[in-house]
């Protein structure tokens, strides 16, 4: 017997239709066919798909013994894909009740696909390799619609235009380091121009933008308190860091010598790290209402605001210890208070959330056990 196997590597079928794979049998196959072709007709497994079939009508009327099937791996990258798709030829080839040794014939629509026959070839003997190809995709004409799919597949544009974009970024830095260089400047801007645009169409970025303004319009009609505190949470992002540059201004005027790396950090941390703590306390207690209002509140999720005061106060102690403004029996203390603040609070809320769980367990047993006597 002869199988024709149809391979989509990437799912295609599966994703956009939502045939269970593997489809097996003419007439199922010309169904998952029927569908891709409604569902995207511009997908070249679809030629795949009908391909196969072809072959298959063909043979049957020479009365030969044959079978098609449709395997399918994923999405998530060549490995996965490959044994997802041997095991769809496993269960291909179980479904099969002939009592003649079975050899397959592929159909692919490119090498990108034909990575898999190492896969089929281990299952069943492969008599051949048919790649599908389209004819209209080889003519001048269609390069402007080839160019237009490109630039709209997510699954091409990540390998081809961010490449291409980063080329072009090439000339624009290279013409900043000799800023001086005048007569290159235009061509410097156009190219930096057309290397964003690329870099930008190849991530994505206007998709991501438009989700992220779509959440924040569901946030702000479902009246989130998350999205008022990551505003206020990034003012005083802001206003820690402009803090955070003004000590450590005030600390090197002070210092007559070079101070070190480590003095640095520690004067931004002791300007910054008030405003820090609290913009974390703001964006974890506008979590925790949220989560409150939704009904999934856990005892757990309190944690959150002792753990921002926790690492504040540690942090606080060592900076001001680096500075001098404190002795070290304070940094002692503050290292106790701040750890001990940490585990009080995690014990706490765990005794809470163990016990308030038992007692909802226990009301359950009880309801139960009245329902079962009446």
């Amino acid at each position: 017997m002869l199988l024709v196997l149809c391979v989509d590597l990437d799912d295609d079928l599966g994703r956009k239709t939502g045939f269970s794979t593997p489809v097996i049998g003419r007439d199922p196959v010309e169904e998952a066919a029927v569908a891709l072709a409604t569902a995207d007709p511009e997908d070249s497994d679809v030629n795949v798909i009908f391909q196969g079939i072809h072959i298959y009508d063909d043979l049957d009327e020479r009365d030969e013994s044959v079978e098609v099937a449709v395997v399918t791996g994923n999405d998530e990258g060549d490995v996965k894909a490959n044994r997802e798709v041997g095991d769809e030829v496993d269960t291909v080839l179980a479904s099969l009740s002939t009592a003649e040794d079975v050899t397959a014939l592929v159909v692919t629509d490119g090498a990108q696909d034909e990575s898999v026959i190492p896969i089929i070839r281990s299952r069943v003997p492969i008599d051949g390799v048919r790649r599908v190809v389209v004819r209209q995709a080889q003519n001048l004409e269609s390069m402007y619609y080839t160019i237009k799919q490109v630039l709209n597949d997510p699954e091409t544009r990540g390998t081809v235009l961010i490449p291409l974009g980063i080329l072009l970024l090439i000339y624009p830095l290279a013409l900043i380091g000799s800023v001086l260089d005048m007569p290159g400047i235009v061509l410097g801007t156009t190219s930096a121009l057309l290397g964003f645009y690329l870099i930008s169409r190849g991530l994505g970025l206007g998709d991501r933008l438009d989700e992220a303004v779509e959440r924040g319009r569901r946030s702000l009609y479902a009246g989130r308190t998350t999205l008022l505190a990551y505003v206020v949470a990034a003012a005083l992002f802001v206003l820690g860091g402009v803090s955070g540059m003004d000590t450590l201004e005030e600390v090197q005027q002070a210092t007559a010598d070079d101070i070190g790396a480590p003095v640095m950090l520690a004067a931004f941390a002791y300007g910054s790290i008030q405003w820090i703590a609290a913009a974390g306390l703001t964006t974890s207690l506008g979590q925790i209402t949220d989560e409150y209002i939704a009904g999934r509140l856990e005892w757990r999720y309190l944690n959150a605001p002792f753990y921002v005061l926790s690492i504040a106060i540690v942090l606080h102690a060592v900076s001001a210890y680096f500075l001098n403004e404190v002795e070290i029996n304070y940094l002692a203390t503050a290292l106790t208070v701040g750890t001990l603040l940490g585990i009080v609070s995690t014990l706490t809320f765990a005794v809470l959330e163990s016990r308030f769980s038992d007692e909802e367990s226990d009301h359950d047993t009880e309801g139960t056990r009245q329902t079962d006597r009446v």
